[in-house]
């Protein structure tokens, strides 16, 4: 009677700290956009709309997910990662879809714009522990593994989600048991490869060099970070108050999605900004707990790919917000604005408290 009940319990305090950064992102969201929104589109509530739609979607996923046993997976593994991919190359085609901010990345489906980026890590998370199960299947692995971060990262010329894409991958490999020579061999390949993503493109070559000096060229390349670094240490320790942003008013670019942690570091200071990030480790580490007490290998392996897929662009984000790496267009998950994003996010932790009702 009493494994009956506790399979009932759902990780409770990882639920709370979903919905507190999905509600916090909502707020922040909305004073970020509001003077872009009124601009655009005449309605200062726009952005806040489209995301309080996503934010809905995403939390009857999240439910759907935490009682969709995550076994049935196995049977899903190949033809969602089939199904993705397509998504993923339906961008190149005409009238499907439209590059924003320098990347080839948006596709539009009966009005709705939608980035199959962010669908195809979760579906490469499944399909990978898939693979890993029974022994580890290293062609394969390369194989999906390459063939999407040079997609991503080439020819849609979004190089943070194909490096984040590519750490996840790299992680899960590792965690099934890869032996150690396949990581120093592909060492040098990786650097090889981001060398020649970064020089293929001189808007990368110019945000490398905005990282060596974010203020060499505030009117120039190094605008965006230095706009981002003004923002960060006007906040101060408090923070100028909710609302009272100067930099949202069309000083940062992307103030809405991968540049937000500027504005809360500006309105709520330093103690707002690590009042978050604590949120966020809080997170991981619920997901590293589930990860560490499944029994079962093929749940254990997408607990670990989901939690690590969160904790790396949370701390790729956040670095490129103080210029620790290159601006990488990559959004802060749960807070940041992006339906896609969002979305694929909640659901990742539907199936999250799935597998921890059922470890």
């Amino acid at each position: 009677m009493r494994s009956n009940t506790s399979k009932k319990i759902t990780d409770l305090p990882l639920l709370v700290t979903v919905l507190v950064l999905s509600l916090f992102g909502l707020v922040m969201v909305y004073d970020a956009s509001v003077v872009q929104a009124f601009k655009d589109h005449g309605d200062k509530y726009f952005y806040i709309k489209q995301q309080l739609v996503w934010m809905t979607l995403g939390f009857l996923s999240l439910i759907f997910f935490s009682f969709f046993n995550y076994q049935h997976f196995k049977k899903l593994a190949v033809f969602g990662l089939g199904v993705t991919f397509i998504l993923t190359l339906l961008v190149f085609v005409p009238g499907l879809g439209f590059a924003a901010g320098g990347a080839h990345r948006w596709l539009r489906i009966g009005g709705v714009s939608i980035q199959p980026a962010e669908m195809i890590k979760l579906a490469t998370i499944i399909y990978l522990s898939y693979l890993f199960e029974k022994k580890m299947k290293v062609a394969p692995f390369l194989i999906t593994t390459l063939a999407v971060t040079i997609v991503i990262g080439l020819f849609q010329r979004d190089l943070g989600s194909a490096i984040v894409y590519f750490l996840i991958s790299l992680g899960m490999f590792f965690i099934a048991g890869a032996p150690m020579m396949y990581f120093l061999s592909l060492i040098p390949v990786t650097l090889i490869g981001l060398i020649i993503f970064i020089l293929s493109s001189p808007y990368r070559k110019k945000r490398v060099l905005a990282f060596l000096d974010p203020f060499a060229d505030p009117e120039g390349y190094s605008y965006h970070i230095s706009q981002i670094l003004i923002a960060l240490g006007s906040g101060g320790l408090f923070g100028l108050g909710l609302g009272q942003s100067k930099q949202k008013f069309e000083y940062i670019p992307e103030v809405t999605t991968d540049s937000i942690f500027a504005i809360v570091g500006e309105e709520l200071g330093f103690i707002g900004a690590i009042i978050l990030i604590s949120l966020l480790v809080f997170l991981i580490h619920r997901g590293f707990k589930i990860y560490a007490n499944c029994k079962d290998r093929f749940g254990a392996l997408i607990a670990f790919g989901l939690t690590f897929w969160l904790g790396i662009q949370t701390v790729v984000n956040l670095a490129a917000m103080v210029s620790l790496i290159p601006l990488t267009g990559v959004p802060l998950p749960f807070v940041s604005y992006g339906g896609s994003a969002l979305l694929v996010n909640l659901t990742s932790i539907g199936i999250l408290l799935n597998i921890s009702k059922n470890s």
